[in-house]
């Protein structure tokens, strides 16, 4: 097994401990709730062509196994594979692509230093997998090194934590409960790293990338209302933080959470907008 994270020491333990069991833990609700980016990812990409695809920063493969089926037989690439930091989720990842029969590769090691074999993939492509490099330059460089000459970049990744208050109100709330809880810091590996145009533009154009476009997409996603304090409570800073708190403390950290998310409860629906950048090059 490729296990390779000799950098971003803090995201290796991160993914590889609590917050990557959550995500196994909520698979089938993340991607449910993602789902439009997958599909939006499919439709980006199914024109080009693609004979070699690498899904960067994976997760439990729901878009790796997507591009490996295709839209159809004939347009499937014939080898897709899947990198990602965390362990659990490549399990999961090469279990479902073991039950379902699709012919996924996945490896697990950190992106930005990974040997990837040198003009390999026609196509690199992500779902919110590519925010966390200690060095986005180096790792961007990496990746540009793993494409084919004209190979296509096609990643999605959250813009500002301004624009995207659904994902940062359980953190409002829940601060005069959980005075450890760590502030998020501009640019810092993590969810709102390029939520700057203009540094996301400069990491590309630096790493060799060329041809490089911006463009914000707003998406709207669901949950239902009785998944909304599973996801409050173990996903996200709030997840993690309650992870080292008693059992009173994490209830009443619950109720207070679940009210601030009132605005966005619609009878048995939970709706929110995501802002996002759509973001593209080549090499």
């Amino acid at each position: 097994m490729d296990v390779i994270h000799e950098t971003n020491d803090e995201q290796a333990r991160m993914w590889n401990g609590p917050s990557g069991q959550a995500w196994v833990e909520n698979q089938e609700l993340l991607d449910e709730i993602y789902k439009p980016f997958e599909e939006l990812i499919i439709s980006a990409v199914s024109a080009k062509p693609r004979r070699s695809v690498l899904d960067v920063g994976c997760g439990a493969g729901a878009t790796t196994l997507a591009v490996a089926r295709g839209p159809g037989a004939a347009k499937a690439a014939p080898y897709v594979q899947g990198v990602d930091i965390s362990e659990p989720l490549i399990a999961v990842a090469r279990a479902r692509a073991e039950r379902e029969g699709v012919p996924a590769e996945f490896i697990s090691a950190n992106a930005q230093v990974y040997p990837f074999e040198p003009a390999r993939f026609d196509l690199i492509i992500s779902r919110f997998g590519v925010m966390f490099f200690d060095d986005p330059v180096a790792a961007f460089a990496n990746l540009r090194h793993a494409a084919r000459a004209g190979g296509e970049l096609q990643v999605i990744a959250w813009r500002s934590a301004a624009s995207n208050p659904f994902m940062t109100t359980a953190e409002g709330a829940a601060a005069p409960l959980l005075p450890n809880l760590p502030a998020r810091k501009p640019n810092a590996p993590g969810q709102f790293a390029f939520a700057d145009e203009r540094r996301v533009h400069a990491i590309l154009e630096e790493s060799g990338w060329a041809d490089i476009e911006l463009y914000p997409i707003d998406v709207a996603c669901t949950l239902l209302e009785t998944e909304l304090v599973r996801y409050l409570t173990r996903l996200g800073p709030v997840g993690r933080a309650l992870e080292e708190v008693d059992a009173r403390t994490r209830a009443e950290v619950a109720e207070v959470v679940r009210a601030a998310f009132e605005p966005f409860v619609h009878g048995g629906e939970v709706r929110f907008n995501a802002a996002c950048w759509m973001i593209g090059a080549r090499s």
